[in-house]
């Protein structure tokens, strides 16, 4: 059971890679199902014992590196914060994967996508039963190397070549951090195994590095590689160009697996936190701004795939603050929610793409919800748990987030408060923009695409309704497992809350006005969105252009023009629009700061390194020789009166040395 829940996704990753082309796309795909079913089966059996039984376990496999005082051993961590993941993971790439047959159909090389999905699934699996920081590292950059695979899966297309490197490079500049935090820790602990590490900390909580608290610092360094991979503000810039992937890619991604890695990274390390007080402000900080970041961007985009793009990263910037006040449990139950809903968003997006004969900008759609009427359901369940309005999933979770920030009764702990108050008002916002966008109003397809609106094979509406009543039971079962009166029993030591023990205490026992305002906030934010793009459709185009600098070029929500005309290419429109349109303008600024410098050194390296001094010394010395060369074959006329004076000059020489020399 617990070595099955791991490994059957790795089986149908070689049955889908290695034997898809005898066995065929057909079965290559059926059989990476079957595998990812059997995993989630295997993983429900997991937490029943351990979550719900309490019978925690490690299962040992292997002795993986005994070098030095360095012994990691290869083993499977099967506490509840594992089990959870497991379980997760695994029910809802299971639910993408048999979606994906269907969105998939007509791919050139579905059993290569298997492959890389179900590998995929694999290495996140990896990463959350590890059980030292070393195994754990194995599963992140797994993890990595997938969703460059899976980002890139259509490389024919530049934009996905591009999206796919930008992803991989970004999130290496976290590993650096998150390299140089693993090495601290084993040169703190003398281990970088999780029970020696745990055990030891509070003896260690003097300890100092370069005249710097070196618990402090290996938390520091770990959250920043937290950053890359859960994209948070300033290294979140590959996630919306994530988007390039198949959707099915994109809901996995942000659902289930690689951003929620950061989470759990910063959950599972919860007792070096617990000593780390200025690594857990910076925890929450970071995390405050990136979900008001995030959702001040997700208002304006236009593309339905980036909306809920830039959702997730404001998402997880709410599971970050509720873990920077010290709330763990709180922050991997919103993790845990939005895993159902925001996957449920990404395939209803897909099914809306799917319908509209692969369009995505939501300025191109408008008055299709008749003719999708499943989707749109799910849709609009999805949204709700989004919002967080009662009694969805959402609901639970981020309201809960919000009054564990407020009970911290810290100045970080505020200021996240209040970040995670507007955010909740603009996610409701956009939410709602979108949903109206996508399925009322005019139609502004061209005829040919409204002719072909269709709903979705039966393959991909009996994953979205799963996820659909993952999306509306999820808070209101586990809440009190997770938060509530059982939390200690559920989570039975695998999560450490040390100096903030108290918060799960405080959070019940905030204000009336707190667990109320989240709601507050989420209304209004649908009410803005009817007013706006219902019942005045022309006004958000009037704002857009009164808050640009160059309002000619805002693009209006008119029908587009006839089949076969020219559309205008986007341009920047300037100002605060053209600010939050461009996100923030974060990569003008990297490509300024990093990517331009880096290019013109690339060129000097190129152009003078290995063109003039590497390749120039051996091309300079062959040219030398071919020039001898020509310069011999001169001298050998074929004249023999030509040889003779020669050999006559050369004995004159000869004897004239002689003579001189005696």
């Amino acid at each position: 059971m617990f070595v099955g829940a791991i490994f059957f996704p790795l089986l149908g990753a070689c049955l889908s890679g290695f034997l898809g082309r005898w066995i065929g796309d057909r079965a290559a795909q059926w059989s990476s199902v079957g595998c990812m079913a059997l995993a989630a089966l295997c993983g429900i059996a997991a937490f029943a014992q351990v979550a719900l039984g309490g019978q925690p376990t490690t299962v040992p496999i292997v002795t993986w590196m005994d070098v030095g005082g360095l012994e990691v051993s290869w083993a499977l961590r099967y506490d509840t914060l594992s089990v959870v993941m497991v379980a997760m993971v695994t029910f809802i790439s299971t639910l993408i994967h048999l979606y994906s047959i269907g969105y998939m159909s007509h791919d050139a090389t579905p059993a290569r996508f298997f492959a890389y999905l179900s590998l995929f699934t694999f290495m996140m699996l990896m990463l959350v039963t590890a059980d030292n920081l070393a195994q754990l590292f194995f599963g992140w950059e797994g993890v990595g190397l997938a969703s460059y695979l899976l980002i890139g899966y259509w490389y024919d297309r530049d934009s996905a070549n591009r999206a796919a490197m930008k992803a991989f490079i970004v999130n290496r500049v976290g590993d650096v951090a998150f390299m140089l935090g693993i090495a601290l820790t084993f040169l703190t602990f003398n281990s970088i195994e999780f029970a020696t590490i745990f055990a030891s900390v509070e003896a260690h909580a003097h300890d100092t590095f370069l005249g710097i608290n070196a618990i402090e610092l290996i938390a520091v360094l770990l959250f920043l590689g937290a950053c890359g991979k859960s994209a948070q503000l300033g290294l979140h810039t590959w996630l919306p160009d994530a988007m390039e992937g198949p959707t099915p890619v994109s809901a996995l991604i942000h659902a289930a697996t690689m951003v929620t890695a950061g989470v759990f990274l910063v959950c599972r390390m919860s007792p070096v936190f617990e000593e780390a007080p200025a690594a857990l402000t910076l925890v929450t900080l970071v995390g405050a701004s990136t979900a008001f970041f995030a959702a001040t961007i997700g208002c304006v985009q236009n593309d339905i795939k980036r909306v809920i793009a830039y959702s997730t990263c404001s998402q997880l910037g709410y599971m970050f603050f509720a873990a920077g006040v010290g709330a763990y449990q709180v922050a991997m139950f919103h993790l845990f929610t939005h895993a159902f809903f925001k996957a449920l968003l990404f395939l209803s997006a897909g099914s809306v793409i799917h319908a509209m004969s692969d369009e995505q900008d939501m300025r191109r759609m408008g008055g299709i919800w008749k003719k999708i009427p499943v989707t749109y359901a799910v849709m609009w369940i999805g949204n709700l748990a989004l919002a967080g309005i009662p009694f969805f999933a959402g609901y639970y979770s981020k309201d809960a987030i919000l009054e564990a920030a407020f009970a911290s009764h810290s100045a970080v702990g505020f200021y996240a408060f209040l970040m995670g108050m507007v955010a909740a008002f603009l996610t409701a916002f956009y939410s709602w923009r979108l949903l109206i966008l996508t399925f009322h109003g005019t139609p502004r397809a061209d005829h040919h695409t409204m002719a072909h609106v269709h709903e979705s094979p039966l393959v991909m509406l009996v994953p979205l309704l799963l996820l659909a009543v993952g999306a509306v039971l999820t808070g209101a079962v586990f809440a009190p497992l997770f938060v509530g009166e059982h939390e200690q029993a559920f989570w039975n030591g695998a999560i450490v809350n040390g100096a903030h023990n108290h918060i799960m205490h405080a959070m019940h026992e905030v204000p009336g006005w707190v667990p109320l305002a989240p709601t507050v906030m989420g209304v209004a934010g649908i009410a803005l969105a009817y007013a706006l793009y219902m019942f005045a459709p022309g006004l958000p185009t009037r704002i857009a252009q009164r808050f640009s600098a160059r309002p000619e070029t805002v693009r209006t929500l008119a029908p587009v023009p006839a089949e076969g005309a020219e559309q205008r290419t986007e341009q920047d429109p300037g100002g605060l629009y053209g600010f939050l349109l461009k996100k923030w303008y974060f990569d003008e600024l990297y490509d300024r700061i990093f990517v331009q410098p880096a290019r013109r050194l690339a060129a000097v390296f190129w152009k003078v390194g290995d063109a003039r001094i590497i390749d120039g010394m051996p091309n300079g010395a062959a040219d030398l020789a071919v020039q001898a060369s020509r310069g011999a074959v001169r001298i050998q006329t074929g004249r023999v009166a030509n040889y003779a004076f020669a050999m006559i000059i050369g004995l004159v020489a000869f004897v004239s040395l002689f003579l001189l020399g005696r």
